[in-house]
């Protein structure tokens, strides 16, 4: 039989994180145990049927069935356009700084093949969502991580990078609120991102996916591009699967800098034939009605993490209380390291959560809990845990 040997950057990529979670979960359920699986971050809550209704509407029309524009149709960029401005005050023209995305996944990790030449630095904050380095690496460049560290509120250090790195950087990637963490950003943070990035020429690529979970209404979490020259040097992804449970309809969005959209935009003309237009009509009323719902979602996540983070402490694991996002970022219990705990935990109590260093070396120490079942199972998984 011919051999074939796996490309280069293949052969040099570690397992997938969730693929490999997945894997190990699928062995131990396979020995008849109850699986709680608190790994990945996909909502159990459904889809809101008005816009499971759009899509069976517009799935009828012939027209759909054609090939898409590769960058979305100007209505979807326009709904984005205007739902940017009511949640961000963020003016975006859908011409030429909106493109649609096969899901944010697809637009992150086909950017640097637009902008990054093999040997180009790119900076990631880490812990990080796994993409944004493997990607990176992919295009030719050279990654350079940033440590995220509790006692700075999982911001990281832009000082501590020297202007000889600036000057050298190409990319600096983002992602607040911040997948595994659950952190924030400040407007001053952001400023001061985007003053550095514009003094030394430097592309920004915020990934804010989780923008509208979060527990206050009076710290929703901000746009990059709200801070004042950031349409300069940022580019923005978004994505609807969190916010309206739209996970499997693969739609997303990135926004901002007209000249950093068209490159991504070039790259997906040649990658892709676009997102069927059925599903971009539907998220076109996800975006314009599409609110009441989140907020009530907004308040399902908050009692789950309300209820986790308390169980927890009462079994003495230590956890942020994040002000975002569908996760609980918390910490291994004594003598053990990510992997040791996670792996423990899966095999003797079929409970599934991720391990810190999975997102990258700083992460060593945490683990990550999905809050993406209901309360009834997140008690029972507490009381799994606390068996260990």
């Amino acid at each position: 039989m011919p051999e074939f040997k796996l490309a280069d950057r293949l052969a040099t990529l570690p397992p997938y994180l969730f693929a490999e979670i997945d894997r190990v979960k699928q062995e131990v359920a396979a020995q008849g145990v109850d699986i709680i699986s608190l790994g990945i971050g996909d909502p159990d809550l459904p889809t809101p049927q008005f816009i499971i209704d759009a899509l069976y509407e517009s799935a009828k029309k012939p027209v759909n069935h054609r090939y898409p524009d590769y960058i979305g149709l100007l209505t979807f960029r326009q709904a984005v356009a205007d739902w940017y401005k009511e949640r961000f005050n963020v003016d975006l023209d859908p011409h030429k700084e909106i493109v649609s995305l096969i899901g944010s996944k697809e637009g992150i990790a086909h950017f640097p093949l637009a902008f990054v030449n093999p040997g180009d630095l790119v900076i990631v904050a880490s812990p990080n969502y796994p993409v944004y380095p493997v990607a990176s690496g992919f295009a030719g460049g050279e990654v350079l991580t940033i440590p995220l560290v509790e006692e700075n509120d999982y911001l990281p250090d832009l000082d501590a990078i020297d202007d000889d790195t600036w000057k050298k950087a190409k990319i600096f990637y983002t992602n607040y609120p911040n997948n595994p963490t659950a952190a924030t950003a400040t407007p001053e943070f952001y400023q001061k991102l985007v003053d550095k990035a514009r003094e030394f020429n430097v592309i920004i690529v915020q990934d804010a996916a989780y923008t509208e979970v979060y527990y206050d209404d009076n710290k929703k979490p901000l746009s990059i591009l709200e801070t004042p020259g950031a349409k300069e040097v940022a580019i923005e992804f978004h994505s609807l699967s969190k916010t309206y449970n739209m996970t499997g309809w693969r739609i997303g969005m990135a926004v901002g800098n007209e000249t950093l959209v068209a490159g991504l935009g070039k790259i997906k003309e040649n990658c892709d034939s676009g997102i069927f237009q059925a599903v971009q009509e539907a998220g076109i009323e996800a975006l314009k009605h599409g609110e009441p719902y989140v907020k009530e979602f907004r308040q399902i996540y908050k009692e789950r993490r309300d209820y986790v983070i308390d169980a927890l402490r009462n079994i003495n694991i230590s956890c942020r209380v994040p002000e975002a996002s569908i996760y609980v970022w918390a910490n291994t219990p004594k003598g053990y390291t990510s992997a040791e705990f996670v792996s423990k935990l899966l095999r003797e109590t079929g409970v599934v959560v991720t391990p810190g260093n999975g997102f990258g070396a700083p992460g060593e120490g945490y683990f990550r809990i999905s809050l993406t079942v209901d309360t009834d199972r997140l008690k029972e998984a507490v009381s799994r845990i606390s068996q260990l």
